[in-house]
């Protein structure tokens, strides 16, 4: 048992005050071992006593607040330890397909706002965390099971937008949030741009080991415009001395990872949803899970309780027979 303000407690001895102190009325009359004596009425005194001090009693216990600990009960169900790596560069800001019969289309940032909201509402079990990426990683959100902070980090993710596509710096940061936490036994990152950017030696070497170490499954969902370069274009050729595009670079890379990796290409809603869907059935393994269950709270049944005593008083008084005069 704990109480939100224990200090409180402190008080409890003054609940013995109807005990100790004596009724005014009881003292009127002189010569008061003349009357018989009245065992009922000796009983009934100090029941009223008893309850007064009840009374008190619990409207201090409840002014104290008291409630049980919270327990953490570890089950077993279908889910995953999710990390969403989110691109926040200008270009996310872009309408999704283009125009539709003059009207602007919904842009990726909201889709992929829109969509990412549908698919943690349906996974009960699992934890996200959250890093969104632009000239640099921003981190904001560690691996939690609490469903209204990620889903508010997710619709705070489709505001403002800055200019780059710094991946390297937002895979190593939503790979850093699985550190220090236990493995649940499926661990995913869910890497959503709109385009790709040079990694250095240095950052694939690291993202490669800490993958692999930390036994984590990476999905890459690029949101491309119709018609432009395919990450999945066996034909494609640089020009002449040119280097590769940075999507296919990227990709390359990634393909020569240990851990297992799947990529998705998403021109329109439509596709996004589908890649996330696709990763939503993949990623339903059984998982080990923590439960919070929260404490309970006891002030209501204890004010209840100095209410019923208050009532017990009243009603007796009520029925009290009056002194003559």
């Amino acid at each position: 048992m704990s109480f939100d303000t224990p200090w409180i407690l402190f008080l409890l001895p003054l609940a013995a005050l109807p005990l100790l102190l004596e009724r005014h009325h009881s003292r009127a009359y002189s010569w008061l071992q003349l009357l018989p004596s009245d065992p009922l009425s000796d009983l009934v005194g100090l029941l009223l006593k008893i309850l007064a001090a009840l009374a008190l009693l619990f409207i201090l216990l409840g002014m104290a607040g008291p409630h049980s600990a919270q327990q953490q009960v570890e089950k077993i169900g279908e889910g995953a330890q999710i990390a969403l790596v989110i691109d926040r560069s200008a270009s996310m800001d872009d309408p999704f397909s283009g125009t539709t019969n003059g009207r602007v289309g919904e842009t990726k940032s909201a889709a992929a706002s829109r969509l990412i909201t549908q698919f943690i509402n349906q996974r009960k079990n699992d934890m996200f965390g959250m890093v969104t990426f632009s000239n640099s990683a921003m981190y904001v959100m560690p691996l939690t099971q609490n469903r209204e902070a990620i889903l508010a980090a997710v619709q705070a993710a489709a505001g403002t937008a800055l200019f780059q596509t710094n991946i390297g710096s937002g895979l190593t940061s939503g790979i850093a949030l699985f550190d220090k936490v236990p493995d649940s036994g499926s661990r995913a990152i869910i890497l959503l741009s709109d385009g790709a950017g040079r990694v250095s030696d240095d950052v694939q070497q690291k993202v490669r080991d800490w993958l692999d170490h930390m036994h984590i499954t990476l999905y890459w969902i690029v949101l491309r415009q119709p018609g432009g370069l395919s990450i999945f274009d066996t034909n494609y050729k640089p020009p002449e001395n040119a280097a590769l595009p940075p999507e296919i670079e990227l990709y390359e890379y990634f393909k020569t990872l240990k851990s297992p990796f799947h990529a998705y290409e998403a021109e329109d809603p439509k596709s996004l949803a589908m890649a996330i869907e696709d990763i939503n059935s993949k990623e339903k393994k059984p998982i080990r899970y923590v439960e919070q269950i929260p404490g309970r709270d006891f002030s209501q049944h204890c004010f209840f309780l100095a209410a019923f005593m208050i009532a017990l008083l009243l009603g007796v008084k009520y029925l009290e027979v009056r002194s003559w005069h």
